[in-house]
Formats: structure tokens, sequence, C-alpha cells
């Protein structure tokens, strides 16, 4: 249990955990409604940043579980003085910090500022769109390339932003967290054990920092202190050869060789603590790197099925009365460049069972090379796998299509599925 200034959070975990509805329905129109204070009220002022007490409350669930990792904000309702949040669980900390998300006096501002010092890049990129075009064209790309955190809360916390670029952003996030639990929950458990490390790395960094600068106080007053000390004796006149001021010496030089000797114990362990936190670092970038490259495969094999299980319930259905198929290219001779030789015959009778015409090519390895300007000139578009063909290979087809003025398309994959889903687009046209 979290105790804090803040009310007491309600053992009933409905009561604890329920939070508005998101939409707020009025007779005219279903929209994402934003405080009062921003939307309704005409200011004479420069349009300035949005606040996160500002927003609406039923947005604070999103930030805080988007914007901020469970390190992050353990940081924050530490120094907020939360007491017992070292033992609070993730949900316990999400909760507490929905709560503070819209108290402004309560640590509001506190969470304002981890927002925008973790997110300042996407906020200076942000910044120059001036209308919600602008916005939503940065919040696309922003999806494609998966930079989704600091995305979200630039655009929320965008002067421009508009109901419904914020009531799209929301179910964008939505969306996309119910994709990312289903299908890479392995990647999760391994980016949050990262997160905490890299937390309680950080935190001890802290640490052996304000040691090592305790340390060097320390240290600087201990050699003043001697150095007062010699320069009284030799002020008063005392012989510099008396036995006891050469004891005095001597332990003043051990009290600052010692000092000196743990001054460089704690700078190494401070740079060990920085090369570890260093290489988390590029652990983290190497494993979201990889998980982008999943996702878009995991896309790209979506794709290639619905179109093979659209291409298979066309060839299932039977004929209609004129004669007509689910997928015709009749008219269309393709030319397939690469590939595996003993998948030829089920890639021709792919492509005749549409109707077109089906013409091949190795890209060289048996077949001459100097056939290859004919049968582009002779067929109407050219594929080849990206996955089953030389380098040498794909910039001669290059460099020949664009002499003949010649369509072509890289495949994913030598296969079945990629090439059903070729040849639909095909006959879906540009």
């Amino acid at each position: 249990m979290i105790v804090s200034l803040l009310p007491p959070i309600p053992t009933n975990f409905r009561a604890a955990t329920a939070l508005p509805p998101l939409i707020k329905l009025d007779r005219r129109t279903d929209v994402l409604l934003r405080t009062p204070a921003l939307c309704d009220v005409a200011s004479p002022q420069t349009p300035r940043r949005s606040r996160i007490w500002e927003l609406a409350e039923t947005l604070h669930c999103s930030i805080v579980g988007t914007c901020l990792s469970n390190a992050e904000l353990r940081h924050a309702l530490a120094r907020l003085g939360v007491n017992g949040i070292e033992a609070a669980d993730d949900h316990e900390l999400h909760v507490v910090g929905v709560m503070l998300g819209g108290r402004r006096d309560a640590g509001a501002k506190l969470l304002q500022r981890a927002l925008d010092r973790r997110h300042a890049i996407a906020i200076k990129q942000y910044a120059k769109a001036r209308d919600e075009d602008a916005l939503r064209q940065l919040w696309d790309a922003s999806m494609r390339s998966g930079d989704i955190p600091g995305a979200y809360w630039a655009l929320l916390s965008h002067p421009a932003a508009t109901e419904a670029i914020v009531k799209k952003a929301f179910q964008d996030v939505h969306m996309l967290s119910h994709l990312v639990g289903a299908a890479n929950r392995a990647d999760i458990r391994r980016l949050r054990q990262l997160e905490e490390e890299k937390g309680a790395l950080t935190e001890k960094l802290h640490r052996q920092q304000q040691q090592l600068r305790d340390g060097f106080t320390s240290r600087d007053e201990t050699i003043r202190q001697l150095n007062k000390l010699l320069a009284d004796h030799h002020s008063a006149g005392e012989p510099a050869a008396n036995p006891a001021d050469c004891r005095e010496e001597d332990g003043a030089r051990r009290v600052i060789a010692d000092l000196n000797r743990k001054l460089g114990q704690e700078t190494t362990r401070r740079e060990r603590l920085e090369q570890r936190l260093n290489a988390m670092s590029d652990g983290m970038r190497t494993l979201e790197a990889s998980f982008q490259a999943a996702q878009g495969e995991r896309d790209a094999l979506r794709r290639e099925i619905e179109s093979l299980e659209d291409h298979i319930a066309g060839l299932l259905q039977p004929a209609t009365g004129d004669g007509e198929a689910a997928l015709d290219l009749s008219t269309r001779t393709i030319l397939y460049v690469g590939g595996r030789p003993n998948q030829i015959p089920q890639l021709k009778a792919l492509v005749e069972r549409t109707g077109a015409r089906f013409l091949h090519h190795d890209g060289g390895i048996e077949h001459n090379s100097s056939l290859l300007p004919g049968l582009i000139s002779r067929a109407d578009v050219l594929l080849f796998p990206i996955d089953c063909i030389s380098h040498d290979a794909v910039a001669t087809l290059k460099r020949l299509c664009r002499q003949l003025e010649k369509p072509y398309l890289p495949l994913r994959a030598a296969s079945l599925a990629t090439l059903a889903s070729s040849l639909a687009g095909i006959n879906r046209g540009p």
C-alpha cells in the first residue's frame, strides 16, 4: 500500500482503477473533449503548449503508461516523497501517476518536467507544425517509424492539437497496445527488465556521484585544516625539525594519501557503472531496432496471408455464368526472374490459373543473361524475389527496365504466398 499526501486510494480494485469515460458525448457530435480552458476560451496571447493537468483526465492514463517508463515514474514519485513507493508494483505506480496528472500542486508539475525533459527532441520536431494537417503528417510518420512515446506527448500538448487529431492519436495508441501485448510479450518483458536495470544503475550512479562530491569536499577541508596547522606552527617559530611536528606532518600526509586512494577507487567504480549503463543503452537500442524489424516482417506476412486467403476463396468459388474468374490477368505477360528451380512449375501454374502468360529466367545461373532484354520487352511486368537472386542480377534488371520503360516489382520472398499477393496487387492496378 502506497502512503502519500494524496487522498487515500480506495481498497476496492474497481474503485481504485476506475477512470471516467474516454469519449464524452453531447447531442451534436461524438468527440474527445479537452479542458474548457484550452478549447472554449479564446485568448489573445500566443498559443502555448498544454500542461498535463490541463488535458482531459481521460488522457492521463495513456500519457503516463506510454510516455514514461516505470523506472522514470518511480523516480519522479520518490522525489515527491510518496511513502512506500520503493515496494510498490507497476500497477500501483501507474494509478498514483494517473491521479497526480490532474493535480497541478500535488505533483503534476514534476510529471510535466519529466515528460518535457524525456521527449525534448520530439517536442522540438512537432513545434514546426502550425495546423492539424501538419500534425497529422508528423503523427503518421511517427507511427510508421515506431517512435510513439515522444510523438504522443508532443502531439497532445501541442497548441494546434484539435479534438479530431487527439482522438485519432489516442485510438492509434490504444490499438497499438493491443498489438504489442498480443505479439511481443517476450520483447516487452525484456524491455521492462532493461528499463528497471537502467533505472537502478542511474540511481546508483547518482549516489556514487554524490559520494564523490562529498569525498572531494571532505578531502579539501582536511587539506585546508592541515595546511593551516602547518602554517600556524611555522609562524609561531617552532623548529621544523621538532619530532612532534614531524609526526604531525607524517600523519597529515597519510591522511591525504588515504583520501586520494579512496577517491581513486570511487572514480574507478563510477567509470565502470557508466560503461555498464552505456552498454545497457546500446542493448536497448538494438532490441528496439529488432522489434521494429519484426513488426515490419509481421505486417508483410499478414498482408500476404490475407491476399492468399482471398485468392484461395476465389479459386473455390464456382465460375460465374459468363466464365469470369475472381482474378483475371488474361491480358498480361508476367516475367519472373530468379527463384528456386523446384518452385517454378508451381509458380507457373499459379500465374496461368489467372489467365496470364508466364515467362521465367533464372537470373544468369544457367540461362544466358543476353536473353533478358528480349524477355523484358515481351513482358508487361517483371517480378523477382529479393531473397533468391544475386545483387548483380537485380542491378541489371533495374537498368534494363528503365531503358525499356517496363515496370518491375521486388518480392519479399520466393514463395507462392508472396507471388499470390503480388498478382492481386497487379490485378487491382495502380
